[in-house]
């Protein structure tokens, strides 16, 4: 069973949620991996 892919409004979501995670104190990729996606899918993410 394949994974779904995520809708743009739930990618700028979870970098929003990275952002505040990391105003927080958390690192960079504490936060990434605290929503649940590898670091090459955040930034491929934030590329867009």
């Amino acid at each position: 069973m394949a994974n779904k892919r995520p809708k743009p409004e739930e990618i700028v979501s979870k970098l929003r949620q990275v952002e505040v995670l990391m105003g927080q104190g958390l690192s960079r990729l504490d936060a990434i991996r605290r929503i649940g996606v590898v670091e090459q899918t955040y930034y491929r993410w934030g590329k867009q």
